[in-house]
């Protein structure tokens, strides 16, 4: 370093921006003679050695960032340094990624966030709403844990259950709801799900008629914590909760249901399955719960299918019929298992009414003061009997299990089917026809032996190769006529496809219904009325079931709701019930108004949605348009008539209070007759846009 002069970089660390900068400075040494100075220039060398030395160390474990202006944090240039030392070391050598963060992205402009005083409460951030939680599953009350071994003889379990039916909300009538825009659409998603969201939190109630009081029957969990009771007065209730919403019970629907599920449960839970009231039902679990992992897996087993059915159900298990009714009645737990044995100390805190007595009798012994069961069983048999007689004494020793308590099971029925099996294969159409001719009229006897008349018919016929052949037919009203069947069914026989022949032909019954013997006129002038259902059926089995139908009136003045697709052969709607005689309807004597009035012509055939009309030319208020495109081809108008004044539903939709529509029926010059609306009347603009839609042709 004699006549040199050395330039070192030292780099000292700052804090500019809230993050670490390294600024570079240069120091100038001079050269020097002298001896001692020489020493003293190498001791400022090693000095500003070391001090290197601890600058670079500082500056590997400082954040490396971009020189100058336009930093921020999570920067795209710093995440590309760092993704690509990842990439470079070994797959087996990458760092997980729980070390690295659940994520990176990069951060909001920090100059540039709302204000919180711009935004309210969502400034600086996006709302979500919370993701509900799953239900946690109950827990089985035990005090002993469950083992998998056989179940103890004569286990009952009874399972209390009630369904819960969801809500649906009807469109708007506004045709605008259906456009095209983006914008829109977007706030017209938001509003849906708003609707529906605000129907399905509304409280609910089931309500029956008991005499001259309307009561109710069931409610919601949000009604039962609004304070509604099972048996409250309808009034009391509106009056609790105005925003409630009441619909009819319907003993037959649910008695089916229960029906339904007693069937199901008895094919595959239990082989004895009986209905005990109206929300009730007993298994037999003798012999039967180690297939399904012993009794407790086979309670929460059983509680989830029937979560998944939409049924909420208390299930508790004992020794008898009567206990198992009493557990799942009174016991607050879900889900209960009663050790073998041990119903008696489990009853006795029980009330007196978990033993199924008459009223009368709960009355006669509240007042002689024995409240629960264990008083009850602890009073003395002899003079028991003698003063309430022998059914409080029968219930309490069926409940114990001194005696046996009777019960009927369901019997499913079993599903009709008829099989044919051949000693060598058969491949040509002669065969097969000849063959199934022979199975029609065998499952045709099934039919009437059982009283039922077939709806949907399957056949499977067998392969060699073992493919099978399937084919199948539907019927619009219940038949088990051979010939009819018969026909129906050849029509398909040109859709199987035999191969090397087939082996075996089953004709299965997919769907029937009560079906009794067939009223005879003994006129023998009597006009007879045609039966359409072979010709439905000819056609159903050409073009399919899902092309026929057959329209009804709907009491609407809304055109698009006035009328709605029927099967074409369901019966007609049930007439009103006769009125009273102090009803004041009795004093209306004029003739009900046709649904379809003839003095307000409808087009012959309505689009299923308006379609909107572009460059229409019409006076205001009251004015036909005397000109309009539709499709892109342009219509002048020649003739119209007009306006009918159709207006929403507003008891039914409170976004229709104000809604209003023109009608008109116009001809073009090609002779074209077509319905037109305004949206609006003209004079107020809450009442509509003053868009023009076509609704409808005549023809």
């Amino acid at each position: 370093m004699d006549a040199a002069t050395t330039c070192a970089p030292l780099p000292l660390a700052g804090g500019v921006g809230g993050g670490a900068e390294t600024s570079q400075r240069f120091f100038h040494v001079a050269p020097s003679s002298n001896p001692s100075r020489k020493r003293e220039g190498s001791e400022d060398l090693d000095g500003l050695a070391q001090a290197q030395a601890l600058a670079a160390a500082e500056q590997e474990a400082a954040c490396s960032v971009q020189r100058g202006g336009g930093w921020r944090p999570g920067a795209r240039w710093a995440r590309a340094a760092r993704d690509a030392a990842i990439a470079a070391l070994p797959p087996h050598q990458r760092p997980p990624m729980r070390e690295l963060g659940r994520r990176s992205e990069a951060a909001d402009h920090a100059f540039k966030r709302m204000r919180p005083d711009e935004g309210g409460a969502m400034a600086g951030g996006v709302v979500r709403l919370p993701v509900a939680a799953r239900a946690a599953v109950p827990t089985v009350a035990a005090p002993t844990p469950a083992t998998h071994t056989p179940s103890s003889p004569r286990r009952r379990a009874s399972i209390d259950s009630s369904v819960a039916e969801g809500a649906a909300t009807a469109p708007r009538m506004d045709p605008r709801l259906r456009g095209d825009d983006d914008g829109g659409r977007g706030e017209r998603r938001s509003q849906t799900q708003a609707t529906l969201a605000d129907a399905v939190d509304l409280p609910r109630i089931l309500s029956r008629r008991t005499g001259s009081r309307s009561e109710v029957a069931a409610a919601c969990p949000a009604a039962l914590a609004m304070g509604i009771r099972i048996g409250m007065a309808l009034t009391q209730a509106r009056a609790l909760v105005p925003e409630l919403r009441v619909d009819p019970v319907d003993p037959h629907g649910d008695r089916t249901d229960l029906e339904r599920l007693a069937h199901s449960l008895a094919r595959r839970w239990s082989p004895s399955a009986t209905i005990a009231g109206e929300d009730l039902l007993f298994l037999d679990l003798t012999g039967v719960a180690h297939l399904h992992g012993g009794e407790a897996r086979m309670l929460r087993r059983l509680h989830a299918l029937l979560a998944r059915l939409g049924f909420a159900s208390k299930i508790a298990v004992a020794d008898t019929p009567g206990a198992a009714w009493a557990f799942a009645r009174f016991r607050p737990e879900t889900l209960l298992l009663c050790p073998s044995g041990e119903q008696g100390a489990w009853l006795a805190p029980l009330p007196v009414e978990a033993l199924r007595l008459e009223t009368d009798a709960l009355d006669l012994l509240h007042r002689l003061g024995v409240d629960s069961i264990g008083q009850l069983a602890a009073l003395p048999r002899a003079p028991l009997v003698r003063r309430f007689g022998t059914t409080i004494a029968a219930r309490l020793d069926q409940a114990l299990g001194r005696i046996p308590e009777p019960v009927t099971p369901v019997t499913p029925p079993e599903p009709i089917a008829v099989t044919q099996r051949f000693a060598e294969p058969i491949a040509t159409p002669e065969a097969i026809a000849h063959w199934l001719g022979d199975l029609v009229h065998r499952l045709a006897e099934a039919l009437a032996e059982a009283g039922q008349g077939a709806r949907r018919i399957g056949l499977v016929a067998d392969r060699v190769d073992g493919v099978p052949q399937r084919i199948g037919i539907g019927l619009a009203r219940a038949s088990r006529d051979p010939a009819h069947l018969l026909r129906l069914l050849a029509r398909r026989i040109d859709q199987i496809e035999p191969g090397y022949g087939l082996d075996a032909m089953t004709l299965h019954l997919l769907r029937s219904e009560p079906l009794g013997a067939l009223p005879v006129d003994e006129r023998l002038d009597a006009e007879t009325v045609p039966d359409l259902a072979p010709l439905i059926d000819t056609l159903a089995t050409r073009i399919g079931m899902a092309r026929l139908w057959r329209m009804r009136a709907v009491e609407s003045d809304v055109p698009e709701r006035s009328a709605a697709a029927l099967p074409p052969l369901d019966p007609p709607e049930r007439a009103a019930p006769p009125l009273k005689a102090d009803d004041v309807r009795q004093l209306d004597r004029n003739a009900p108004l046709p649904p379809w009035h003839p003095d307000w012509p409808r087009p012959i055939r309505l689009l299923r949605r308006p379609e909107r009309l572009d460059f229409v030319v019409a006076e205001l208020p009251d004015q036909p348009p005397r000109r309009f495109t539709w499709r892109g081809e342009r219509h002048e108008v020649v003739r119209a008539d007009g306006p009918e004044r159709i207006h929403g539903e507003w008891w039914k939709r409170a976004a229709e209070t104000h809604a209003t529509r023109d009608y008109f029926r116009v001809e073009d010059e090609r002779g074209r007759r077509y319905w037109l609306f305004r949206q609006g009347d003209g004079e107020r603009s809450v009442t509509g846009d003053l868009s023009w839609y076509l609704h409808g042709l005549f023809g």
